[in-house]
């Protein structure tokens, strides 16, 4: 079990669980049933799982070269290629298992989830912009909560999804940074390939500057959204800012910091402010 939470980087749950949870609190007027917010969880949960399982599996050949991930626990071989297909198995079962508690419309439109999960892996080999892909996978989070919910789409889980793909596709370009080297020696394609440090720097700037923009339009569109939210968007500004801060071109040193802490707390801090205006 220890060996499959590493594989999948159980922890890293935490940058998106609670951007979904606070989508539910935006989204959904009522009190969730327990019940149908466990079902909502399982499938946030099985479907991270099965992408970061379809992940390990497709680039496993690069991952055994690669100086950065030569030593992660699939390269080493301590997860087996065949235990990496069954759990990516198990997990979109459970995924598709979940939709179908939910309701009729997430069972239909689950496809479309584990489709882009299995091509993001893909995309850095035939697309100079694969963050975006992540984006896209991410962006549909809150539209799912929507439907799962509401059964429909609104503009205001749009606007939630276009904050939280930018938000990925942000910190996705500084964590490409550190395979800079290795991927135009390879031939893999990102950001940084195409534009340089320098240009991917831009890029990620302005993917958080674009976040934290949509997440400002919010509270034109929720009326319960007040100076608790803005202040919450003032902290998330100000950890963006020392994020960007800590990465610099010629200093890629604090790369893990920025991705890890920094984008951890960004998460948490939305969540809590939604959360707690909601109260209010």
């Amino acid at each position: 079990m220890k060996k499959y939470l590493e594989l999948t980087r159980f922890e890293h749950t935490l940058f998106a669980l609670p951007f979904a949870l606070a989508s539910v609190a935006l989204l959904y007027e009522d009190v969730p049933s327990p019940w149908k917010l466990f079902w909502v969880l399982l499938a946030f949960v099985s479907a991270r799982s099965a992408g970061m399982a379809l992940n390990r599996l497709i680039d496993l050949p690069i991952d055994k070269l690669n100086p950065r991930t030569r030593d992660w626990v699939h390269s080493r071989g301590e997860v087996s290629e065949e235990g990496i297909k069954r759990f990516a198995l198990v997990s979109s079962g459970l995924f598709l298992l979940s939709c179908l508690f939910i309701n009729l419309y997430a069972f239909l439109l689950a496809p479309v989830v584990l489709l882009l999960l299995w091509f993001y892996p893909y995309a850095k080999r035939v697309t100079h912009y694969p963050h975006l892909v992540l984006g896209c996978v991410y962006f549909l989070v809150p539209l799912a909560v929507d439907v799962s919910f509401n059964e429909r789409v609104s503009f205001n889980a749009i606007l939630l999804g276009l904050a939280m793909g930018f938000w990925v596709a942000g910190f996705d370009v500084l964590y490409s940074l550190q395979d800079y080297s290795f991927d135009r020696e390879h031939g893999l394609k990102s950001i940084p390939v195409r534009w340089g440090i320098g240009g991917a720097l831009l890029f990620a700037r302005l993917f958080h500057s674009l976040t934290f923009l949509l997440l400002l339009l919010l509270t034109f569109r929720v009326d319960f959204l007040g100076p608790v939210y803005l202040l919450g968007l003032l902290l998330i500004a100000g950890f963006l800012y020392y994020e960007h801060r800590l990465v610099k071109p010629e200093d890629l040193s604090m790369i893990n910091r920025a991705f890890f802490t920094v984008n951890g707390y960004v998460s948490v801090v939305f969540l809590a402010v939604v959360l707690l205006e909601r109260l209010l």
